[in-house]
């Protein structure tokens, strides 16, 4: 099994570098948020609805997921692994958010009013007032906070399922990823309904996101970088989001901020261009040191 769950990793990586992403209109991912669309409405009781959601739909996806893999698995193990590794890559991303990252930080070169809508794509901020610095500050923290949700997270979750089979690890990267798509989409204070998703994401992202800090020291080479970003690592509101931005912003050197919601001063000001080329640069390095780390805990299983 664990050659096939390999396999899996592996084909998951290839398609991730040959196109980013599946086309929308056939994204497992995105289906699974017009799905949740409708819930995003006043409930008689918001609470006990959010918390049946947040039980029952990333259940479901991740049952969904795994029983495609088994039924694979009984015609062909190739098939199982081909099925998995399909899976993962839906629910994995790291090139386009490499992409869009650069192209923020290119654009605050050139064309503020570009970067600020280029921004939006990659954080849910209003863009409008940001300084120059600050746009390049949000486009690094969000690289380094969406390589822990977008593909540490379930490359960990695939990894740790392996060591009981390939379809368990398949559909725990389906449900991590399903936690997690709603907490993007309905985990906001405004929103009670998505209180318990909310929750349940602090919960799940809570090691990967730690991971992920780890990962990027590892690919900045400077590995006094986590204990420096210690003490700043619960400035924003996530238990977790500031692990991986406080760690980039230590191995650049720089400042990363949210106005009135955070500070990461590891340094005195915001990145410069290059800076920011360099942390998109480590976030790269890091996102391919987790598919290396996860095809080596699926092979040791």
């Amino acid at each position: 099994m664990s050659l096939t769950a390999v396999g899996a990793v592996a084909l998951a990586f290839a398609l991730e570098a040959a196109f980013a992403e599946p086309p929308a209109r056939i994204h497992p991912v995105a289906w699974f948020g017009r799905a949740i669309a409708p819930l995003d409405r006043e409930w008689a009781n918001p609470q006990a609805v959010g918390v049946l959601v947040a039980l029952v739909l990333p259940l479901a996806a991740g049952l969904l997921v795994g029983s495609l893999v088994a039924l694979a698995g009984r015609i062909d193990p190739l098939l199982a692994a081909a099925v998995a590794g399909l899976a993962l890559f839906a629910t994995t991303s790291l090139r386009m958010l490499l992409g869009e990252a650069r192209a923020v930080v290119a654009a605050t070169d050139s064309d503020l009013d570009a970067a600020r809508e280029r921004l939006q794509s990659l954080a849910g901020r209003d863009a409008s007032d940001l300084s120059t610095g600050e746009l390049r500050s949000a486009a690094v923290e969000s690289a380094a906070e969406n390589l822990a949700d977008g593909l540490v997270a379930p490359l960990l979750a695939f990894a740790l399922g392996a060591v009981v089979s390939l379809p368990v690890a398949a559909g725990a990267a389906a449900w991590v990823k399903g936690a997690n798509t709603l907490d993007s989409m309905l985990g906001y204070r405004s929103k009670p309904v998505g209180t318990a998703s909310a929750r349940l994401d602090d919960a799940v992202m809570w090691l990967p996101a730690r991971l992920s800090a780890s990962l990027v020291a590892l690919a900045g080479l400077d590995f006094g970088a986590l204990a420096r970003a210690r003490e700043h690592a619960d400035a924003p509101p996530s238990p977790n989001s500031g692990w991986p931005m406080a760690t980039l912003a230590a191995v650049l050197g720089v400042r990363l901020a949210k106005p009135g919601v955070y500070d990461l001063p590891l340094g005195a000001e915001f990145p410069t261009v290059a800076e920011s080329q360099r942390g998109v640069r480590v976030v790269g390095a890091a996102g391919v040191l987790s598919y290396a780390l996860a095809a080596g805990v699926v092979a040791w299983s």
